[in-house]
């Protein structure tokens, strides 16, 4: 099992985003120190939600400080890039940083976003898969070309080429985050682990897992790729001596956060759109994932683990927005609850 942070950025009501990235950087550094695996990075645009626009830039100045953990984006939003653009990005990561990088990506939201990048709806309502599938070429293979409906180029040359890296690995692995059964079958058709959501319980996460499996198989994808597939699960972690400190610091500032945050997502063609209530989902996500004392922490983690077959999770840990918190956080997850695990 593998644990690591999954780290937004986000601006708490009355903070700068300065002050946001800042503790994002300091909470990967101590991610690092306490033993963890790796630190995952999300990516928005415009909004106070997350306020990192490129995971794969903080990505490279993370790997840049640090020596051990891996750094991974959770997501890269491919409909706004243009999928070589990012399979070069996330190549150099991985050769320079000795194999330590993971590209996730995922389809994002119907946002402004698409308008101010200039690649319209079509990218994110029907472009996924090619792009997807660009990428994935790029990262595999020594000259790509392309003709189809979004991307049509002569063939040029992959430089750097990741398999140049001197590691073992042909390349970076490719996480894709999945909501829906066609984003599920798309991954397990090209045997690509998938990055599940903090907003689903593990019956949920169970069944998309089995989803996997069977279209996987039905792909004809290698047995042992099958069985050895490492999702990823994202969730909240808040520890505490006592299971209701960890929640009431959750509840007590989540729901601001996330009020602010969610409620400046723009859609780009006037779309309606239904926000959760922020109270109400802060409450879910304390029920959902560990918050609480170490051992229950731990205990839901492997049962998590046991319950869905996912073998690496992503847990925010800046829910309480202060930075102290978050450093006295991501250290006793480190310090407390791994070694339980292990």
């Amino acid at each position: 099992m593998r644990v690591g942070t999954f780290v937004l950025g986000a601006q708490f009501p009355g903070q700068g985003q300065g002050e946001a990235l800042h503790r994002a950087v300091r909470s990967a550094e101590v991610a690092e120190e306490a033993g963890l695996d790796t630190v995952w990075l999300a990516e928005h645009h415009f909004v106070p939600y997350g306020t990192c626009p490129s995971a794969v830039t903080l990505a490279a100045l993370l790997l840049g400080r640090t020596r051990r953990i891996r750094v991974g984006t959770a997501v890269s939003v491919l409909p706004t890039a243009h999928p070589v653009a990012l399979g070069e990005q996330a190549a150099l990561l991985h050769v320079t940083s000795g194999g330590r990088f993971s590209l996730g990506v995922g389809r994002g939201g119907p946002w402004v976003d698409l308008e101010v990048f200039g690649t319209g709806l079509e990218a994110y309502e029907q472009g996924f898969p090619e792009s997807l599938d660009l990428l994935v070429r790029w990262l595999r293979e020594p000259a790509v070309g392309a003709s189809g409906d979004r991307f049509r180029f002569r063939e040029v040359p992959v430089v750097p080429r990741p398999s140049e890296s001197l590691t073992d690995g042909a390349g970076p692995e490719v996480v894709v985050a999945c909501t829906s059964p066609a984003s599920v079958r798309l991954a397990a058709e090209r045997g690509l682990p998938m990055l599940l959501g903090m907003h689903v319980g593990d019956e949920e996460k169970a069944e998309m897992v089995a989803l996997w499996r069977q279209h996987a198989r039905a792909a004809g994808r290698p047995t042992a790729e099958i069985h050895d597939a490492a999702h990823v699960s994202a969730g909240v972690c808040q520890i505490a001596d006592r299971r209701t400190d960890a929640a009431e610091t959750l509840l007590k500032a989540m729901p601001g956060w996330l009020r602010q945050g969610l409620g400046a997502h723009v859609t780009v063609d006037g779309r309606a759109r239904q926000m959760r209530d922020p109270l109400a989902y802060t409450e879910l996500l304390c029920g959902l994932h560990p918050v609480g004392t170490p051992r229950l922490c731990a205990d839901r983690l492997a049962a998590t683990g046991e319950r869905t077959g996912i073998s690496r999770f992503a847990l925010l840990v800046e829910g309480s927005g202060d930075l102290a918190a978050t450093e006295e956080n991501v250290r006793r997850l480190g310090t407390e609850v791994l070694p339980q695990l292990r």
